[in-house]
């Protein structure tokens, strides 16, 4: 193997988003490091680090997305193998953090899948965290090691002010634990705020809905973290036309898109899905659903990934 530098910034990526990680290499200026993330007869993960990384800097890019497990399992045992490898220190960069929605036991007998995860990624050997618009902030609090929350909200207001401008813009939360995270887009956007009052069944089945505030004759702005199977999204697109909204658009960061999303999507009045590259389209969703919008993250994961590597500041990022 090559000799090195010591303290040497290397970039790993796992299968589940290495078109992201490749851009954060080139907003760096750095290759992507060599290692293999394959698979061995029966299904299992097999991983080999191809790089000397002996008193490095590593950094490890992968989400927690579709098919989340195999995602996961190619996370712990990168950051297991550089940690083996005599890594100085070890980050999972998780631009969509898994298995986040269960962060607290909402009835009996069920897991925190959440703090499980963060217990697993400390276990395998990161020192860092560095994740995007986590489900809930109170995740960071899972782990006994640094966490870097970035937000993808400047990233996205860049493309929705030019998108919305010269019209009348109400953004709405579509649960009340979205409040927080819509006042911000209100802010930016100098809209006005409107709450969807949200009463679910069970997880994915939403019973009841009912619009706090006036969207009558503005454009709606419907702001979540992420959008799963869009159920929650265009039932409450219906609520907002029912309302008198002139058009609804819908803006996430992370897109999960499971099934039936596209369908719904599609067949709904909201007229623009915003998101970004958090978790990479699926090829159906490509050939689906047309009305989705992709912004790009990489450069905002680069600069806290240099920002980290030099030890200066992150959250400055968002001053």
């Amino acid at each position: 193997m090559p000799e090195r530098a010591k303290d040497q910034l290397e970039i790993f990526s796992g299968n589940a988003n290495p078109a992201l990680a490749r851009e954060v290499c080139a907003n760096l200026g750095v290759r992507m490091a060599e290692a293999e993330v394959g698979r061995f007869p029966d299904g299992e993960v097999m991983v080999e680090v191809r790089e000397n990384v002996r008193g490095g800097d590593c950094f490890v890019v992968q989400s927690i997305c579709h098919p989340p497990n195999d995602s996961l399992m190619e996370l712990l045992l990168l950051l297991d193998a550089l940690r083996r490898a005599s890594a100085k220190r070890t980050t999972a960069v998780i631009p969509y953090f898994g298995y986040s929605r269960q962060d607290r036991k909402v009835a009996p007998r069920v897991p925190i899948s959440a703090k499980l995860v963060a217990d697993l990624i400390t276990t395998a050997g990161a020192a860092r965290v560095l994740t995007v618009d986590l489900h809930a902030g109170q995740i960071q609090g899972f782990f006994n090691i640094p966490v870097d929350n970035l937000y993808a909200l400047p990233v996205l207001i860049g493309y929705l002010r030019k998108r919305l401008e010269g019209q009348r813009v109400t953004v709405v939360a579509p649960d009340a634990g979205g409040v927080e995270r819509a006042r911000a887009f209100a802010g930016r956007l100098n809209a006005t705020l409107a709450i969807i009052d949200k009463r679910r069944r069970r997880a994915s089945e939403v019973a009841e809905m009912q619009l706090v505030g006036d969207v009558r004759d503005s454009t709606a702005l419907l702001v979540d973290d992420m959008v799963d199977t869009a159920g929650t999204l265009t039932e409450a697109a219906k609520v907002i036309y029912e309302a008198g909204a002139g058009a609804v658009l819908a803006c996430a960061t992370h897109p999960i898109l499971s099934d039936p999303a596209c369908e719904r999507l599609a067949n709904s009045g909201i007229k623009e899905v915003v998101t970004t590259n958090t978790v990479p389209l699926r090829s159906k969703v490509q050939a689906e659903l047309q009305k989705i919008r992709v912004i790009s993250v990489g450069g905002l994961i680069a600069e806290a990934v240099r920002r980290i590597h030099q030890e200066e500041s992150v959250s400055s990022l968002f001053n």
